[in-house]
């Protein structure tokens, strides 16, 4: 049988039983970068600290059997709860001292946020995670042949998209479903960012309020999210009072995938935004009406939605490499 692949959660703990303290992520990848450890890892992204980062947060947050501890905020830092015992009084003392790995600037991404377009419609087609194994289809807006001005400049979403129950419910479900005041359709939309920091989190964020709100469900989504406490705390906060969720594309392993923070969903659209979107964007209207034809004739066109790239770790080296 083929050995299990090695990850980063597995590159941390060889790091730390090797280490006297706790140690932030971007110590750990520093001390450990240039070991034996490294070398098993399978690396594409640019910034692998950024990677160890975030599966350490999301597995001490969502993992009861976790084999670590966050000891520590600003920076955070990490330790094997195996070697607890370990730790000094002076180890669990806070710092306000910010040592963060060097940032990602979107200047450094080479390629059009809009390229992170096919990553998002394959996650959400393929995310078990995220589409609880449900299909769901994904479309472009383009804002550029929207009718602009700037009482409407956030209305407009980046994605939007559907899920219909055609290929798992019976007929007569479906038929009784359109004799109901509540469609069984769920409809998304999605703000797509490169990069989220502590210098543009509101705007993103508020961004995305302002374009979800007409939506069951509402994310931002983005490549890279800094990763530091305050700023994580930050959007969990923003998360829990405003319902949008937070999706992070993975570029290092695109399958890897999360929802950070998941969206609140909402049973009743707001149908007189979604007339507005109608009115302005050609787009979003094609798309109402091509979700309305496919549930009224209990077959999806799937050539009307954003297609799902067959080889995301091409797609990703290649818009990677562009300048």
């Amino acid at each position: 049988m083929p050995s299990a692949k090695y990850t980063f959660l597995d590159f941390a703990e060889d790091v730390l039983k090797t280490v006297p303290k706790p140690l932030t992520f971007q110590e750990i990848w520093a001390t450990g970068k240039d070991s034996e450890f490294a070398s098993k890892l399978s690396i594409t992204g640019k910034t692998p600290w950024q990677t160890l980062g975030a599966r350490l947060f999301v597995d001490i947050r969502d993992n009861p059997s976790s084999k670590f501890i966050k000891v520590g905020k600003n920076p955070a830092r990490f330790f094997l709860i195996s070697r607890k015992l370990e730790l000094t009084p002076e180890d669990l003392v806070s710092t306000s001292s910010n040592k963060d790995a060097p940032a990602r600037k979107d200047n450094m991404l080479g390629f059009h946020e809009r390229k992170l377009h096919p990553l998002l419609a394959y996650f959400a087609y393929t995310n078990t995670s995220f589409n609880r194994g449900k299909q769901i289809y994904t479309k472009t807006i383009y804002h550029e042949i929207s009718q602009h001005n700037s009482i409407n400049e956030w209305i407009h979403p980046d994605m939007v998209g559907f899920y219909s129950p055609i290929d798992d419910w019976n007929d007569k479900l479906l038929e009784f479903n359109k004799m109901t005041e509540r469609s069984a359709i769920r409809l998304y939309s999605f703000e797509i960012k490169k990069q989220i920091d502590r210098g543009n989190y509101r705007e993103y964020f508020f961004q995305a309020v302002s374009n979800s709100s007409w939506a069951n469900e509402g994310y931002l989504v983005a490549c890279s999210v800094q990763q530091r406490d305050d700023l994580l705390s930050e959007l969990e906060r923003l998360s829990a009072s405003f319902g949008i969720g937070l999706i992070v594309l993975d570029l290092t392993d695109i399958d890897s995938s999360t929802v950070l923070f998941p969206a609140r969903p909402k049973d009743d659209l707001d149908w007189e935004t979604m007339n507005k979107l109608c009115e302005q964007n050609d787009d979003f209207a094609t798309f109402i009406g091509d979700v309305q034809r496919d549930y009224a004739g209990k077959k999806i066109h799937s050539s009307e939605y954003d297609s799902i790239i067959s080889d995301p770790e091409a797609y990703i080296k290649k818009i990677l490499s562009e300048k």
